[in-house]
């Protein structure tokens, strides 16, 4: 699967009533480190089923980075049944973010 592009129309539907996990990306096209955080979100979506991979560009989509605090990006959200549950902030490896999934 591929990361999916969330905006806030269809949050509720992709995020929030999700039947498995989701590792949401804010990011902005601007910003460097988000670019180089993007292969580990392509590759984590690409190899994994049981949790689906969806991005958040701040700045098309300013109602839903206030909503959840982002003051920094990138910023990865790990959403379970609807809550965030992890957060991670600047740029990681691809590591940190499959742990996020443990």
């Amino acid at each position: 699967m591929s990361v999916i592009r969330v905006t806030n129309q269809n949050f509720k539907n992709e995020v929030l009533e999700s039947s498995v996990p989701v590792l949401v990306d804010f990011y902005a096209d601007w910003c460097g480190p988000c670019r180089m955080l993007r292969p580990s979100l392509d590759a984590i979506a690409a190899e994994r089923s049981d949790v689906k991979v969806a991005a958040v560009n701040v700045d098309e989509e300013a109602e839903l980075a206030i909503r959840y605090g982002i003051a920094s990006i990138p910023c990865v959200i790990l959403f379970k049944d609807g809550e965030a549950a992890e957060k991670s902030v600047g740029l990681v490896p691809k590591e940190s973010l499959e742990a996020l999934l443990n």
